[in-house]
């Protein structure tokens, strides 16, 4: 087997692991990584063979992209003190802590080489905890925070990663230099990030065409990163903006074939993104069992120390910053979501998995210095960096399941329906706002008049049936019914027209394009 067959396996299995792992009730990504330690104990499996400096590119950009496309500006805004409570500072506390303690128990690490060993474990995967939190039904201020929290942790333990290797490869490090390239770091990254967010929205408008639209959105976090990084700013920083800028900007209310497809494209991409990357977590394997021969007590000892330290961490910094963020939530910030019980500030502790950012990140350690040596101690961190991804990503993940069901934390239904029927309310409100506009405009019969505010009123009723009174609800119920017949009906007509065009493009002179035309034609009256 080659490295393009095993692509082709891995990307194999990240599409065959969502069905397989929604009838066993496991997360895709756990599975993903338990094909990836099966392929390594193959023999005929060979070793991946990816340029360190092209795993981040390659892997983070499309990954952070479809992330921030779950998410919006106001929730960020909504959210910052928990966000930056979380992110920012704990992934400091956690680096230094990682540090500290490696640099104590791993003879001759040095402490440049430990800081990056600190910061590539630091960050929780938002990709696995939202994978196995979306799975669970957790209250949505619970998703919420971890999907701001692994996007803000990431951008954050990437920028400081950057430093440790900086620091390990030229064997230099100052403090006061550190931080300024921080700064200049996130200053270019948002910079480069809103240009190229301002660019693209103007691109896309001049496109038009929605296949061009989204093959666009694909190359532009590509583009954002690489760029940020050859100004020397950070490349994720970079994507997150343009991202958000996009989510906030690009957004056409009417232009419903690019968003449908859109959100079905970057589907796939992230399913196939994310099966690669933790896949590579498990294939790894190969690699940390040839570091560990003949030193797995050691190795396994230091492994063992850094996976409690990183737990550990978590617990107890997650118990005060919780405290403090309910001290400090303010009676207006409504829209700002904290967990409310001890309960839920359990579950965001243990749904602290580390996954692809530290996957990336470890396979990212460059293999020399630039004094020409070796990197120091590369093959042990790396070893350490899948011993705290292998263990929580695998005790983690596969009991989150049993603990949320044992705490009793749940979603809070009634506040999504009823923020589901505010939302049908002011849908049908502006439906009879613009028919009132159209009425000044033109004279509609009063038949016609009638019918169009009927289906104005449907409009909300269809969202949140609730709307109704019990005796047009009924009604509704009926005549929904009869709509749902015809559908049906008209639906296996289409089906039929579909199969004769199809039919149409194996007889001798038809043309395939203007084939593609008709039934592209019936796809969408499908879709209507």
């Amino acid at each position: 087997m080659d490295q393009l067959a095993l692509l082709f396996a891995l990307l194999l299995g990240a599409v065959v692991s969502v069905p397989v792992g929604d009838r066993l009730g496991l997360p895709a990504p756990v599975l993903m990584t338990v094909l990836g330690i099966v392929l390594a104990l193959l023999p005929f499996v060979p070793n991946v063979d990816i340029p360190p400096d092209l795993i981040l590119p390659l892997l983070l950009p499309p990954l952070l992209y479809a992330a921030v496309r779950r998410t919006s500006w106001r929730q960020f805004a909504a959210n910052i003190k928990p966000i930056f409570l979380l992110a920012v500072a704990l992934v400091f506390v956690t680096m230094l802590c990682v540090a500290t303690v490696a640099h104590a128990i791993v003879p001759g690490l040095p402490l440049a080489a430990a800081l990056a060993l600190g910061a590539l474990v630091a960050p929780p995967d938002p990709v696995a905890a939202t994978a196995v939190a979306g799975k669970l039904g957790l209250p949505r201020r619970l998703v919420s925070i971890l999907e701001g929290e692994g996007l803000f942790n990431d951008v954050t333990a990437i920028v400081l990663y950057h430093v440790a290797i900086a620091a390990a490869v030229s064997g230099t490090f100052s403090v006061w230099d550190a931080g300024l390239d921080l700064v200049l770091s996130a200053v270019v990254a948002v910079l480069i990030g809103l240009a190229l967010g301002w660019g693209a929205n103007k691109l896309m408008d001049v496109l038009g065409d929605p296949t061009l639209q989204i093959g666009l959105s694909l190359l532009v976090p590509y583009a954002s990163y690489v760029l940020a990084e050859e100004l020397h700013g950070s490349g994720v920083l970079a994507v997150l903006t343009t991202a958000l800028f996009l989510m906030e900007y690009a957004t056409d209310a009417d232009d419903v074939m690019t968003r449908l497809a859109g959100h079905t494209f970057w589907d796939i991409v992230d399913t196939l993104v994310t099966g690669v990357a933790f896949g590579l977590v498990g294939l790894e394997l190969h690699n940390a069992i040839r570091t560990a021969s003949g030193r797995w007590g050691e190795l396994l000892g230091w492994a063992a120390a850094i996976v409690a330290v990183v737990i550990l961490v978590r617990l107890l910094w997650l118990l005060p910053a919780t405290w403090l963020t309910k001290r400090l939530h303010a009676a207006r910030d409504v829209d700002e979501e904290i967990p409310v019980s001890w309960r839920e500030t359990v579950v965001m502790w243990w749904a602290g998995m580390r996954g692809v950012a530290s996957v990336a990140l470890a396979l990212a350690i460059p293999l020399e210095t630039d004094a020409g040596g070796p990197f120091p101690d590369r093959n042990e961190i790396i070893f350490i960096a899948f011993g705290v991804i292998m263990t929580t990503l695998l005790l983690q993940g596969l009991t989150l399941p049993w603990l949320v069901k044992r705490l009793g934390v749940e979603a809070d239904t009634e506040r999504e329906q009823e923020f589901e029927r505010q939302l049908a309310v002011r849908a049908a409100k502006a439906a009879k706002r613009k028919l009132r506009e159209i009425e000044q405009v033109e004279e509609l019969p009063e038949e016609l008049s009638e019918q169009m505010l009927r289906r104005a009123f449907d409009i909300g009723v269809r969202i949140s049936p609730e709307l109704a009174e019990d005796e047009r609800r009924e009604a509704y119920r009926q005549r929904a019914q009869r709509v749902k017949r015809v559908r049906r009906i008209e639906g296996e007509m289409l089906s039929a027209a579909r199969h004769e065009v199809l039919a149409a493009r194996s007889e001798p002179g038809a043309d395939p394009e203007v084939v593609d035309r008709v039934l592209r034609h019936l796809d969408v009256r499908s879709l209507r």
